[in-house]
C-alpha cells in the first residue's frame, strides 16, 4: 500500500543552525520593542492576569 507508507510531516524541516540563528537576531530585538510599547507592557499585563501561576524567566 503507497498510499500507507510513511508519509513525512510537512512541517518537520530541517534547518541549518546559520539560518535559525539569523532569525534569531531578526527576531529578539523585535520582541523586544514590542513588549517595551505601550500596546506591549498592555498584552503583558493581560497575560499575566490570565496566566498568574506562570514563571518569568
Amino acid at each position: 500500500m503507497a498510499s500507507q507508507e510513511k508519509r513525512q510531516n510537512p512541517y518537520e524541516i530541517e534547518l541549518p543552525q546559520s539560518i535559525i540563528d539569523s532569525f534569531a537576531r531578526f527576531l529578539v530585538p523585535e520582541i523586544q520593542k514590542f513588549y517595551a510599547s505601550e500596546q506591549g507592557q498592555k498584552e503583558l499585563e493581560e497575560w499575566k492576569k490570565k496566566y498568574p501561576n506562570q514563571s518569568e524567566e
